[in-house]
């Protein structure tokens, strides 16, 4: 799958997550741990807040779409390792980058982040979703919360968030799959040859240009 292609699939897909609390017809699996277990319930409760926040703030939204930088930004972001995500991101160019590229990579990914969910929350179109029955054994520390998004009309999307506990005991997001696509797997090819191409600093300055509308 292109880049493109993928990223439209994301936007899709998270357009669809943070948006599974106005749905009367979701399906949770009641009769497994998907609420009691910690990882999942903090998926439902970021899902919650944003969407209370849309709803508080949908004057402000309509008049200015660039708002929904910042709810996204204090609302779900905090429930991301991007230092996780950027070192899988650029794989072996992370152990080749110096400590001040990594450190303004990690920033311009995290924006890149935040706008690509702000988009989503922007364009969501009324699909489904439902949770999976949780199996993961939580003191692995690392588990996997499940889910499919339902299409009407089409075939369901398999999404996957791969989540661990870090050392303060708090469960974070470093990676999503959807239809069996790695974010951070997918990133990695692309990074992985503009930073062939042009090197880490120019890659940096691209993504830093992109961003700048989340910056203001």
């Amino acid at each position: 799958m292109n880049q493109g292609k993928f990223m439209q699939r994301l936007l899709f897909v998270f357009a669809a997550l943070f948006s599974f609390v106005f749905l009367p017809t979701v399906a949770v699996q009641a009769d497994e741990l998907v609420e009691s277990a910690e990882p999942v319930a903090l998926v439902q409760d970021a899902t919650e807040k944003m969407l209370q926040a849309l709803k508080d703030n949908e004057e402000q939204l309509a008049e200015d779409s660039s708002v929904i930088y910042g709810l996204v930004q204090e609302i779900l972001m905090p429930n991301f390792d991007f230092d996780k995500m950027s070192k899988l991101a650029l794989g072996k160019n992370w152990r080749k980058a110096d400590a001040d590229q990594r450190l303004r990579f990690t920033e311009e990914f995290r924006l890149l982040l935040v706008r690509t969910y702000s988009t989503a929350m922007l364009e969501y179109t009324d699909e489904e979703i439902k949770f999976l029955p949780f199996h993961d054994d939580l003191k692995k520390k690392k588990v996997k919360v499940r889910m499919e998004i339902l299409q009407s009309g089409g075939p369901s999307i398999p999404m996957t968030l791969s989540m661990y506990l870090n050392k303060e005991e708090a469960w974070k997001v470093y990676d999503v799959k959807i239809d069996g696509i790695s974010l951070v797997t997918n990133y990695r090819s692309t990074f992985a040859t503009e930073i062939r191409n042009d090197g880490m600093d120019k890659l940096i300055k691209r993504l830093a240009s992109r961003n700048e509308k989340v910056k203001a």
